[in-house]
């Protein structure tokens, strides 16, 4: 006999302007249970936690904890009934410690003025984090860390609150394979230690591998729950979306054309090697390698974002200034980033503004933006892209992550840029969004467009590219034409283990 809900949720609603985001949701959570929650982006999934979280407050509907009806005002209200929540965009206080955010609002104090104990928040975050196996100093500054290691400190704030009730949303976005590894033993122990966590995630091998049940929602509404031996991944997909995705990675074949790109020597600093590779047009160059190989800063290079150590980088056959990303945009280079949030939106700004600020000197006229030209532009991007939003007024922040992204790819595709680089274009993005973004890049690279596409999953780098470079430590260790790629073989070159020269 199933254990009764330590979390019932009953005909949970909740709007935003212009947006009904939740109408009538039901939602249990067992204790000992990995409940996973599906959809789309813009489904309802984040809200609906957010609710349970604090965060947000219901309009209509019921949230019982152990059977008793209760009102979470706040996230401290959730906190003190055992709620923890591990959101998917990192709200962080950057300039702190890793320990100072581990405990944020809640530091370990001592003596009777209350003051802040340094070696017990040290000794906590310090467990905190070998629980997860994450090698951070509770001492360094959070700022100084990538995306990935600011996930870990995240996870592990939530698991230094011993909740009885987890939240995870999209947990694994930001980690490697092996980290990813070690959260699922965590994740394990918890569930039968007799916590109930709700675990969302885009990837479904994921969901099959770790939750007992799942629940799938689909624009604002439950559409059914199912415990995960009754349903297969082609099903959850129906469900998300509405209709059956026939291909995963629709890859468009194209002849490459000439050389678009060339990087020759280029040596990033504080790395210890010189890289040089090619794009030509109508060509996907996929760029693999494990967290920390240096594929973020080798692309921010590129773009001239940052002034590389030496070599060159030529768009055309001539040459870009170096760490000169205002150049680079002007000639037809852009990229858009890995961090949505911290580096690729206005946050609290509207989709107009975030979508047509690459173009507003070509809007103004006598130092006025030129507001019909504006609108026309966005439109024509909001009605290509399929932007999801109830007008271009609406705040970007209001937005799924999915569409979020869409915006960023608009205002970069409004600068009609020759070459396009992706770094993570689906991180925490849903398997509809996907799929768009997927025929985009075939459309993209049939006008002759080149595009080079980062990404830590390894069948999307498979599915998509023509090529694939692979990073380890700064360095390219192979490459490989369409016809060799191998994921063992490329795995072996991610990890040092093999060099290989396609």
């Amino acid at each position: 006999m199933p254990a009764s809900p330590v979390v019932e949720m009953r005909g949970i609603v909740r709007s935003f302007p212009g947006v009904k985001a939740l109408s009538g949701v039901d939602l249990e959570l067992r204790a000992g249970e990995v409940h996973a929650l599906l959809g789309e982006n813009g489904a309802g999934k984040s809200t609906l936690m957010k609710i349970l979280g604090g965060l947000y407050h219901p309009e209509a509907g019921e949230i019982r904890i152990d059977g008793r009806p209760v009102r979470i005002e706040s996230p401290a209200a959730a906190t003190k009934l055992g709620i923890a929540f591990i959101h998917q965009e990192l709200n962080q206080a950057l300039h702190l410690s890793v320990a100072e955010n581990i405990f944020l609002g809640r530091p370990p104090v001592t003596g009777p003025l209350r003051r802040v104990d340094w070696r017990a928040m040290y000794r906590g975050a310090a467990a905190a984090l070998e629980r997860l196996g994450a090698e951070i100093d509770p001492r360094a500054a959070l700022g100084g860390l990538g995306v990935g290691a600011r996930q870990m400190v995240e996870i592990a704030r939530a698991l230094s609150l011993d909740a009885r009730v987890l939240i995870m949303d999209e947990p694994t976005a930001a980690l490697t394979g092996a980290e990813v590894e070690r959260l699922f033993a965590v994740v394990r122990s918890l569930a039968a230690s007799g916590v109930a966590i709700v675990y969302i995630s885009h990837r479904l091998e994921e969901i099959f591998s770790l939750c007992r049940r799942v629940t799938v929602l689909r624009d604002g509404h439950r559409v059914g729950s199912w415990t995960i031996d009754q349903v297969s991944p082609d099903e959850l997909i129906a469900h998300m979306v509405g209709r059956q995705l026939t291909e995963r990675f629709p890859k468009v074949a194209v002849t490459p054309g000439e050389t678009l790109l060339e990087v020759r020597d280029l040596t990033l600093r504080g790395a210890g090697g010189a890289v040089s590779f090619s794009v030509r047009r109508g060509e996907i160059v996929g760029l693999a390698g494990l967290m920390g190989a240096g594929r973020t800063e080798l692309m921010r290079a590129v773009a001239g974002i940052d002034r590389p150590a030496g070599g060159a980088v030529l768009l055309e056959g001539r040459p870009l200034p170096p760490g000169d990303a205002a150049a680079a945009i002007a000639r037809g280079l852009v990229l858009v980033p890995e961090d949505r949030r911290r580096q690729g939106l206005l946050t609290g700004r509207s989709v107009r503004e975030n979508l047509s600020l690459a173009r507003l000197r070509s809007l103004c006229r006598l130092g006025l933006i030129q507001a019909g030209a504006e609108r026309q532009l966005v439109d024509a991007y909001v009605s290509e892209l399929g932007i999801r939003t109830p007008h271009r007024e609406q705040s970007v922040t209001n937005l799924s992550g999915g569409n979020q992204q869409k915006v960023i790819l608009g205002r970069w595709l409004a600068t009609s840029p020759r070459l396009l680089i992706l770094d993570e274009p689906t991180r925490g993005i849903d398997v509809g969004a996907k799929a768009e973004i997927y025929r985009l890049m075939g459309e993209l690279v049939q006008r002759g467009m080149g595009i080079i596409l980062v990404s830590s999953e390894l069948p999307e780098v498979m599915g998509l590219s023509d090529r694939i470079l692979v990073m380890h430590e700064g360095r390219l260790t192979a490459e490989f034409g369409r016809a060799e790629f191998d994921q063992e073989r490329i795995m072996q070159a991610a990890t040092g283990r093999k060099r290989h020269a396609g």
